[in-house]
């Protein structure tokens, strides 16, 4: 696969070891920018705050958690679907939560899928390697603005 960027935002250690390690064993060698928070991920998509200076290069998808600290995993898709530059951005909600409420509030504001976090690091692994196939070498995006 090519150098396509993934931006991960999640705030827990454990679970981003595992995805990147999932992705890794998939061969999903693919830059990864992570993001700690809600903050953060806006300010890396948006070049603001410590991402000021940043090239705007725009990643070719975002795996969001929902429970994030400082801003929420919903706010931060309510967000981006606002925003011109990054309305039609792949975002795959990976996480936990398997409440109704979450699964339809993410679809609402724009997810383009919802997948909850297998316990089984193999059940992991094959998600995450489905991912990468799909979104990052067989989904055919929209051209650059």
């Amino acid at each position: 696969m090519n150098q396509k960027i993934i931006l991960l935002v999640e705030d827990n250690p454990d679970d981003k070891l595992l995805t990147l390690r999932a992705l890794k064993k998939s061969k999903i060698a693919n830059k990864v920018i992570i993001a700690r928070d809600g903050a953060e991920a806006l300010d890396y998509l948006f070049a603001t705050g410590e991402y000021a200076d940043r090239e705007p290069e725009m990643p070719e998808l975002i795996l969001l958690d929902l429970h994030l600290p400082k801003i929420d995993g919903l706010e931060v898709l309510r967000r981006l679907r606002t925003e011109e530059r990054t309305k039609l951005l792949p975002v795959v909600v990976l996480t936990t939560s398997d409440q109704e409420r979450d699964i339809t509030q993410s679809y609402d504001l724009g997810a383009n899928s919802y997948i909850r976090k297998p316990v089984d690091f193999k059940q992991f692994t094959t998600a995450v390697q489905q991912l990468g196939l799909y979104w990052l070498v067989l989904n055919e995006g929209p051209p650059p603005h």
